[in-house]
């Protein structure tokens, strides 16, 4: 059975398909026979109180500098797709916050991944909150107090927006550091939001691994590990994709978090882990799975479109979930 398939991103033309997560989705849906359309958040629009977009068709090939052919802009209602996957890059803004609100109102014959009204509801830096166990010496707040008595007690410490992604605005402060003050006046000036602190893991440095999980379930892993004398191991900020196995703290990892994720209907997430500590589980666009083939040789992107099809109301109907 063929899906309707649109993809909510960033214009196409600008990605670089060596890492792009969402072209590798969309490549995986075109092998497997699907009909690719795409759309940017921008066109999204709420009409009669049906969401629509400006769709082109989507025909993908695995060439650097010649990865697409783009069909003429159409506007038309997104209730004409079987899946819509929501894939634009973060910041977690209103904006973004307002895209899941307009997809939420699609029916049910159109499943969107990941569930949107649990995007909305599960930031990165705040779903992991729930496995306080599993995590590092962690603070949310705004309050300068709050947070310089956390640095009295850890000392080492990570400060970094409460929604920000691909490592921009990620502080480490040493215990002789004399910017914390500094610091938090210039988060707080630019924004009425608190930021995360932690205690930082010196383990760090022998990398940060991203596991992806599939329907719950850990299906691969790459390690990022940072340049020397840079803090942050993300890749988009230089740091370096290593080979890595799934340790048994890592299965632990995944085996407490993953039935929360299924009962959300978070198809496709990412997690982040340092050591021995879960650090962020990223629901809103999670990357790496083209890292994670080219190392292992993992097909993430078909694992997901089996996932997809298995959950589809149409192919569960049909008898053909797989």
């Amino acid at each position: 059975m063929t899906l309707r398939v649109a993809i909510q991103m960033d214009p196409i033309g600008a990605i670089d398909i060596r890492g792009d997560t969402s072209f590798a989705l969309g490549l995986a849906a075109q092998e497997r026979g699907h009909q690719l359309s795409y759309y940017l958040p921008d066109s999204l629009t709420l009409a009669g109180g049906r969401p629509e977009a400006v769709c082109q068709t989507l025909e993908l090939r695995d060439r650097v500098g010649d990865h697409f052919t783009a069909g003429p802009p159409a506007r038309m209602p997104l209730d004409r797709f079987d899946v819509i996957l929501m894939r634009q890059d973060p910041p977690f803004d209103m904006a973004y916050i307002t895209a899941t609100h307009l997809l939420e109102m699609l029916p049910p014959s159109t499943m969107v991944v990941n569930n949107p009204a649990e995007v909305r509801n599960a930031p990165e830096k705040l779903l992991v909150t729930m496995f306080p166990d599993l995590m590092p010496p962690t603070l949310i707040s705004r309050d300068a107090e709050a947070i310089k008595g956390f640095r009295a007690t850890h000392k080492d410490i990570i400060v970094k927006p409460l929604f920000g992604n691909g490592g921009a605005g990620v502080f480490r402060l040493t215990p002789e550091d004399q910017n914390l003050n500094s610091l938090l006046e210039m988060f707080f000036a630019g924004s009425r939001e608190p930021v995360m602190v932690q205690a930082y893991l010196p383990a760090v440095r022998d990398g940060d691994k991203r596991i992806i999980l599939v329907d719950g379930k850990a299906v691969g892993a790459v390690n990022r590990v940072p340049m020397a004398g840079e803090a942050r191991s993300n890749l988009h900020v230089g740091g370096s994709a290593v080979t890595t196995e799934l340790t048994p703290r890592d299965l632990e990892i995944c085996a407490r978090i993953g039935p929360e994720l299924q009962r959300r209907s978070l198809l496709f997430v990412g997690i982040d882990v340092i050591g021995d500590y879960l650090t962020e589980i990223n629901v809103t666009s999670p990357t790496g799975i083209r890292e994670i083939a080219a190392l292992s040789g993992i097909d993430i992107a078909d694992m997901t479109w089996q996932a997809i099809e298995a959950a589809h109301p149409s192919y569960a109907s049909n008898g053909i979930a797989r």
